[in-house]
């Protein structure tokens, strides 16, 4: 036990508590101020059984390592890209939510509201989905940081999969809701996510 107790490993494991904290609760809190109490609820938190899993496996494969191989976690540059990279998807995914208002929700709309503008100016005028780049930057970041070579491969994969579904979904009602002017906007403003048009 004593060598999960390690400079290193408490220096990890409180920046990845705290990337998490930070995260979710300041998405719950943005949800709150920007669409009021009685439109927002514990889904707000962007807490699912399969991330609860995710994470759960990413801190056994932690502990795991620091057990096994204590030196793969010493690589402090790449612990510190790591975390920079949680800093710069946490940037991103809350200038997205911010820049949005109302029109940002974590549920995808499939019935236009009259509140609901297509939004293409600040953050997205060069991403036009800036939450979901923001999250992948975030997530895989969190993984970087922790030095956890599987779970990091893991996360890319399976967050990239998921919005490669995800996107293609929302931006069928976006086309249906806003026609030739969204038509025209994904044309000319990437994704976000990578090798996702």
């Amino acid at each position: 036990m004593a060598l999960v107790l390690t400079y290193t490993a408490a220096r990890q494991l409180s920046q990845m508590l705290l990337a998490l904290a930070f995260f979710h609760g300041s998405e719950y809190l943005l949800a709150l101020v920007i669409h009021g109490i009685s439109n927002v609820n514990l889904a707000s938190l962007l807490i699912s059984n399969h991330y609860i899993l995710a994470m759960i496996l990413s801190f056994l494969e932690y502990f795991v390592e620091i057990l096994l191989v204590p030196e793969l976690k010493e690589h402090w540059w790449v612990s510190n890209m790591g975390l920079a990279l949680v800093v710069i998807g946490e940037i991103i995914r809350k200038l997205a939510i911010i820049t949005a208002g109302r029109s940002f929700t974590h549920l995808i709309r499939t019935s236009h509201v009259e509140h609901h503008k297509l939004v293409t100016h600040g953050i997205y005028k060069f991403v036009r989905h800036p939450g979901y780049c923001g999250f992948l930057i975030w997530a895989v970041g969190t993984q970087i940081m922790l030095c956890n070579p599987l779970s990091t491969i893991a996360f890319a994969y399976v967050v990239w999969r998921f919005f490669a579904q995800r996107i293609p979904y929302e931006e069928y009602f976006l086309r249906r809701f806003f026609g030739p002017q969204y038509e025209e906007y994904a044309r000319r403003v990437h994704s976000g996510v990578p090798f996702i048009r």
